[in-house]
């Protein structure tokens, strides 16, 4: 929105130029994001226990969670309010990407939000069904999946980028479509699943979306795409104000989330958390990158994973309790000595990430 009312006005004075620049926008909404967020923070989280909406703990789950029970729940809303005000002030608003990225994100955090709703509601653990959860995913991935495949933006848009092999891209054609959809349903999900212990899965996710703001960027750029060997996106240009603001927003719901947590994001912050990376990636063509800068998010699903089926063929458990941060837990170490090596291991894995950058 800035860009369209200022920018015109640079030939008047020319201090206003600096719009131009995606750079300055990116600081922009970064800095804004994270002013809302931690402004509007009490706000919301004193509305939300107002609303009664607070967190309702598994009676299966370790004991010391026991005590987080009236935590005010559901302060994704604070996440998605801060994003999608500083990606509207700050983006180019002509941009089809932002919108994509901004409707995927709101609409996951939809879902989420009608899951921890009816949570609240009924006082229990359960929200949605399993499989009407499961059906918005789906169709939500498969939205961004087909846009992105009937609307493509050159001949790369369906092959698939292999970090390291940059000669071999294999054309995935219709099939992206699905494929997509899986990278958003498999992202929101393990996203979900991390969200367990005080500030475990928001410092992991705003590292992820500070490396996709400098990948989006270098996606965007003819000149740096081509020194670095890596695809080149026409639009991605405006993207890093998008991601930006996701990690201005994390930082700033961080304030409040951190170990004891005053608020958790629930399904509402961390579906649409998860769907925001996703589209990033799958609009940056680094869908596979995703998997490194998102590690600590593969591992808590594989571990689910792991666990349901080894215990259905076996009937015993591999971990004493899944997603695997509970399974540490139950071995007694402490909960922030947890969430701070989740976060260490978090940092290498976007060093990681960023060398792909340069090792094509």
């Amino acid at each position: 929105m800035l860009y369209h009312l200022l920018f015109p006005l640079a030939k008047y004075a020319g201090a206003l130029n600096v719009f131009r620049y995606v750079t300055f926008r990116t600081a922009g909404a970064f800095l804004t994001a994270l002013a809302l967020a931690w402004l509007l923070g009490p706000r919301i989280i004193d509305r939300l226990a107002a609303l009664r909406a607070r967190q309702v703990v598994r009676d299966d789950g370790p004991q010391s969670h026991l005590k987080k029970a009236g935590t005010p729940t559901m302060g994704g809303v604070l996440i998605l309010l801060a994003v999608t005000a500083a990606t509207l002030l700050w983006a180019q608003l002509n941009n089809r990407f932002i919108w994509l990225a901004l409707l995927a994100t709101l609409a996951m955090g939809a879902v989420g939000f009608a899951d921890d709703y009816l949570k609240i509601a009924r006082g229990t653990s359960v929200g949605l069904r399993p499989r009407q959860k499961f059906a918005w995913q789906v169709g939500i991935g498969l939205a961004v999946g087909a846009y992105l495949c009937l609307f493509p933006v050159d001949a790369f848009t369906t092959k698939l980028a292999i970090p390291f092999l940059k000669r071999w891209m294999p054309e995935l054609g219709l099939a992206y479509i699905a494929f997509a959809m899986l990278v958003i349903v498999g992202c929101s999900n393990a996203v979900n699943l991390t969200d367990g212990l005080d500030g475990l899965a928001i410092v992991p996710t705003l590292m992820a979306a500070a490396t996709f703001t400098l990948l989006s960027y270098v996606a965007g750029h003819a000149a740096m795409a081509h020194y670095l060997q890596v695809i080149f996106v026409r639009g991605a240009s405006e993207l890093p104000v998008f991601a930006a603001a996701l990690v201005g927003a994390s930082l700033g719901f961080l304030w409040y989330n951190a170990h004891p947590a005053q608020v958790f994001m629930g399904d509402t912050g961390s579906l649409a958390l998860g769907g925001a990376l996703a589209t990033v990636a799958l609009i940056t063509k680094n869908e596979l990158v995703l998997v490194v800068a998102g590690g600590c998010f593969v591992v808590e699903a594989l571990s689910v994973i792991i666990q349901v089926l080894w215990y259905k063929r076996t009937g015993q458990r591999v971990f004493r309790m899944a997603p695997i941060h509970h399974h540490y837990e139950l071995n007694g170490l402490p909960e922030p000595k947890i969430i701070v090596r989740f976060w260490i291991v978090s940092f290498v894995l976007q060093v990681i990430a960023l060398t792909t950058l340069k090792l094509r």
